[in-house]
């Protein structure tokens, strides 16, 4: 390749040019060049620019079209499945809904003629394998769940703007008292962030929606008054999972004074039945039992048992759908207080506390098992010794009433287990 050197004499022998008139042709076709370079560089950035423009455009689009909610045809499922089939019935927004309690609710609720929209984020605290097939179940029965989570403001403000809820079933939650100390973010993330970002779409909405939410016998703590009423302090508690049940107390309180929300509590004691949670004693232990693996079983100070209030999910259900039923009308309009509404407790139990090494005995009647187990004393986890729910105001104003025995709700339970689980058909795999 020629040198700077060698350009400024002629290409072919006796053609001399002036060096200075040469020079200044160079320099004429160089910034000539280097124009015409700039201007290809700014119209190549201007090009770019446009592409990578559109390109985001096309990559958000496509990102909102494959999100779990959102679309036209979205949006036709979820009107379709908040149609309502009786004569004053309700459009209930079930949160948690491929949850334990939040699918037998809303097959309740189905199956009455109410309209029903599931929303559940299908996190992986268990297997979501569990809750995949509770969806289908759902699905089966055309109800359908918007994958999301009860955080999603846009999410939420969306579903109000497509149905106008009539009530609000809010049963999403972190669960669980042990898992708290492992991942004690996920319990404030749910229980009270998820939980006020769902209140501030309830008291904009118009008309509010009634709400009725799970909170959790957890609450009463510390409480060595037996049996645990409504009206027990419930100012100790002995878990973060109990403390954010109870900032959600006090939370929805506030809601309901200031803005006029129609809201219901319900303090669980101890929900067990088919399709239940894994993570729960009566649970795991059948799987062990089954499996031939020891299974550890608490004792509180002094060998004392733990004692639990267990009780059978058709009457947590039947607890759930009475609370809809009783609750009075919000007062607010899109944010605004027009009057008093009503705020309400209740504890939905058994009333009949049975020990866990009872509890066993019984698993193992029905499993046809016996358990290895191993006693130890209870840590300092967040769990309490005992639970023992009184019920008097819930029999009073709700109507209810408890039906089944642990005896009774074991055997159906270990039924269910035996089926899903594929024990009826020879098939091991857990």
């Amino acid at each position: 390749m020629p040198s700077l050197a060698e350009e400024e004499f002629p290409s072919k022998p006796g053609k001399f040019k002036d060096k200075s008139h040469t020079m200044h042709r160079h320099f004429h076709r160089c910034f000539a060049s280097t124009s015409t370079m700039f201007l290809w560089a700014l119209f190549l950035v201007a090009l770019t620019a446009s592409y990578l423009s559109f390109q985001s455009f096309v990559d958000t689009s496509s990102k909102y079209l494959s999100t779990a909610w959102g679309g036209i045809q979205w949006e036709k499922q979820v009107r379709a499945s908040a149609q309502i089939h009786r004569t004053n019935g309700f459009s209930v927004l079930v949160t948690g809904a491929a949850g334990f309690v939040g699918t037998h609710v809303s097959l309740a609720l189905k199956k009455r003629g109410d309209g029903i929209v599931g929303l559940d984020n299908f996190n992986n605290y268990y297997d979501p394998t569990l809750k995949k097939a509770r969806k289908s179940i759902l699905n089966s029965h055309n109800i359908f769940i918007v994958e999301g989570d009860v955080n999603d403001a846009r999410m939420l403000a969306k579903l109000f703007d497509i149905v106008a809820f009539t009530h609000v079933m809010h049963l999403a939650a972190q669960a669980g008292v042990r898992y708290a100390m492992e991942n004690p973010n996920s319990y404030v993330h749910s229980n009270i962030a998820g939980l006020v970002t769902l209140l501030e779409e309830c008291k904009n909405a118009n008309p509010q929606p009634v709400i009725v939410w799970a909170s959790s016998s957890s609450v009463y703590g510390l409480n060595e008054k037996v049996p645990f009423s409504e009206s027990d302090r419930t100012d100790q508690p002995a878990s973060l999972y109990a403390a954010t049940k109870k900032a959600g107390e006090e939370i929805t309180h506030t809601y309901n004074h200031i803005y006029g929300l129609s809201v219901t509590g319900l303090r669980f004691f101890t929900v067990y039945g088919p399709w239940g949670r894994p993570d729960m004693a009566y649970f795991s232990f059948t799987r062990n039992i089954l499996q031939g693996k020891p299974i550890t079983i608490y004792r509180g100070k002094n060998r004392v048992d733990l004692a639990r209030d267990f009780t059978y999910i058709d009457d947590i259900v039947k607890g759930c759908m009475a609370s809809l039923d009783t609750a009075k009308k919000s007062t607010g309009s899109g944010g605004k207080k027009q009057g008093p509404a009503q705020y309400r407790i209740f504890n939905l139990g058994n009333t009949s506390p049975v020990t866990v090494p009872m509890m066993v005995g019984i698993l193992e009647k029905h499993l046809k098992n016996k358990a290895k187990k191993n006693f130890i004393e209870m840590p300092g986890n967040g769990d309490v010794p005992f639970t023992n729910a009184n019920i008097s105001s819930a029999r009073t104003e709700l109507g209810y009433k408890p039906t089944t025995d642990l005896q009774t709700g074991l055997k159906k339970f270990v039924r269910w287990y035996l089926s899903y689980y594929g024990y009826n058909r020879g098939n091991f795999v857990m």
